[in-house]
């Protein structure tokens, strides 16, 4: 079976400018699938050309196998960074109208639109009108409408932006259900700790190229863990024993502090901590998908 959305040197210019270098991963069937890039690294242009809103200047989109065309788009959802909801509609309205725009109608559309808002707990607001509605509330019916369809691929474009902690929560399970029940989802967002606690893949792109496309457990072993530990006294040879430990990557001593690098500290905590001797404080930093985005596009702000 083909992966369900493949890009093979994607490439788009505006003008001058390139937007995307030659863009190329491949996204399988029922995957949670993180893309992650800093401002102008060219997310928003892929996810317009994967949404089918954006031709692509070169290489190919494929989805299930054939070029992605008008035919295809109804078999894809998108929920937009921008609300892509009518304040002056009701929630039900909302989700008949982008319903009828799919095709749907009749007892099923009616249906539909039911269980979607029972899916994001709106069902007690389904006729009052989206503009009264809290942050949170319409960034779960904006993701209701990106599903009311049942789309097979979802594009999600920082669904959180802006939502409380609850509303936050509920938008992952909901997230999560979906994918259980074999929705494929692109899931992109600033939030770093978000794509590491949901996708167990992630590609990120940068300057219109892929910078790196692995799993979770992968891109995280990048980088190393670091110990510092802060001692009353530094036993004499200590780096050198420590040094000689499996695993260690390096070790430095700056006063009383003593600081690990290390690919795993668990396996060795213990030993490290016994040849330290009298240990007054310990801060552990394990790798985070942070760190790694960091590693990979820099630190440089981009406005």
């Amino acid at each position: 079976m083909p992966p369900i959305l493949e890009l093979r040197d994607v490439r788009k210019s505006y003008g001058r400018t390139a937007a995307l270098r030659g863009v190329s991963f491949a996204v399988e069937n029922g995957e949670l699938f993180g893309l992650l890039g800093p401002n102008g690294a060219g997310k928003t242009t892929l996810l317009s050309i994967l949404a089918g809103l954006l031709p692509a200047g070169g290489g190919d989109v494929l989805l299930f196998g054939q070029p992605l065309g008008f035919s295809s788009r109804h078999r894809i959802g998108i929920a937009t960074q921008d609300l892509a909801i009518y304040p002056e509609l009701t929630a039900r309205e909302n989700l008949l109208f982008f319903g009828k725009l799919y095709g749907l109608a009749g007892a099923d559309l009616n249906a539909r639109a039911k269980e979607m808002l029972a899916a994001v707990e709106l069902t007690d607001r389904a006729e009052h009108r989206a503009g009264t509605f809290s942050g949170g509330m319409k960034r779960r019916l904006n993701l209701a409408v990106s599903l009311v369809h049942r789309p097979q691929l979802l594009l999600l474009d920082e669904p959180t932006t802006g939502v409380d902690p609850q509303s936050r929560n509920h938008i992952f399970e909901q997230v999560k259900a979906q994918n259980a029940a074999g929705l494929t989802v692109i899931y992109t967002s600033h939030y770093m700790e978000e794509v590491q606690a949901l996708c167990p893949r992630i590609a990120i792109v940068d300057h219109g190229t892929v910078k790196a496309c692995d799993s979770r457990t992968n891109l995280l072993r990048r980088l190393d863990a670091h110990a510092t530990l802060t001692l009353k006294v530094v036993p004499a040879g200590l780096a050198e024993r420590l040094q000689s430990l499996p695993g260690v990557k390096s070790v430095s001593i700056a006063g009383n502090a003593v600081t690990i690098a290390a690919a795993e500290l668990p396996p060795i905590l213990a030993k490290m901590v016994a040849l330290c001797g009298d240990v007054e404080t310990m801060e552990i930093e394990q790798p985070s998908l942070e760190r790694v985005f960091l590693s990979l596009t820099g630190s440089a702000l981009r406005d």
